[in-house]
């Protein structure tokens, strides 16, 4: 729970606020950004949100957080905000919310489709998001990107009977299927596997419909700059292997991209690739 007594100075005055445990995951700015903005390395409450919508999405945010930073004066009922995980994005594709600590507040996504749901890496392994997905039709995979974003991998995988996916490079517990070499791997006629080798050595996307881009740690949207982007600084393997990889997502069409840290991003195919071939020049 929040600490009131650790409450951020930055924080607007009022019902809502974050304390001093923010790891500056970034999602509350996501999910509510009229009611939450960066100060410094944290997140903190810029303005109150209005009743209605604001503060519902504000309480998302609350129950999101994967290190329970955010917090209220008073006791608030927040069964109507954890119903609204998973939040569907567009078509058959949805955010998770219920982030974990255990990937630094990584996203996590859920494709409901005809052939079996996919787990694009891990949320937190909490009651109601794992009723909701029931209700939603189970999990058939969970597609793991890299080894940093796997969380509660595990408690789905034996809950749900699910096979987990991942690259042999990374995977350093049991999986039930092991993506090997750079080839790219067609799972199921809507789900391609790109293994993109860079961040880590065994980092790997997920493009699902020729459209939806589940790209991990590999690359996101930058908001300040309104750009993709991809980091040096968190690279933990090889730049100029993330840099080739980057390349080889020239070669699919893509609209979305969805990342595990940062910012989703939607535009037309021809404007995404432009943004990519833009990002690869600045990699150098």
């Amino acid at each position: 729970m929040a600490d009131p007594r650790k409450r951020l100075e930055g924080n607007a005055p009022g019902e809502f606020f974050v304390d001093s445990s923010c790891i500056d995951c970034d999602l509350c700015r996501q999910i509510a950004p009229s009611v939450f903005r960066a100060e410094g390395d944290a997140s903190v409450v810029h303005r109150q949100p209005a009743d209605g919508p604001e503060a519902r999405r504000a309480e998302m945010a609350l129950v999101t957080c994967p290190t329970a930073s955010i917090g209220t004066l008073e006791k608030r009922d927040l069964d109507a905000a954890i119903a609204e995980f998973p939040e569907r994005i567009e078509d058959d594709v949805h955010f998770c919310g219920f982030a974990s600590e255990a990937s630094y507040g990584g996203s996590s996504y859920l494709i409901v489709r005809p052939g079996g749901n996919v787990l694009v890496d891990s949320p937190r392994f909490t009651a109601p998001l794992v009723r909701r997905i029931e209700a939603m039709g189970g999990i058939r995979w969970i597609f793991l990107t890299h080894r940093d974003d796997v969380a509660d991998h595990a408690r789905f995988a034996k809950r749900f009977g699910s096979e987990r996916v991942m690259h042999s490079d990374d995977a350093s517990f049991e999986v039930e299927r092991l993506i090997e070499g750079n080839e790219i791997v067609r799972l199921a006629d809507d789900l391609l596997v790109i293994p993109t080798p860079g961040h880590t050595a065994g980092h790997q996307v997920l493009l699902h419909r020729d459209k939806f881009l589940f790209s991990g740690d590999h690359v996101w949207w930058d908001l300040g700059r309104e750009r993709l982007h991809a980091s040096r600084r968190y690279c933990w393997h090889s730049w100029s292997e993330q840099r080739r990889s980057m390349e080889r997502l020239l070669e699919v069409p893509f609209e979305w991209v969805l990342p595990g840290h940062g910012a989703r991003h939607q535009a037309p195919a021809a404007g995404m690739r432009k943004q990519l071939t833009d990002l690869i020049a600045r990699m150098g």
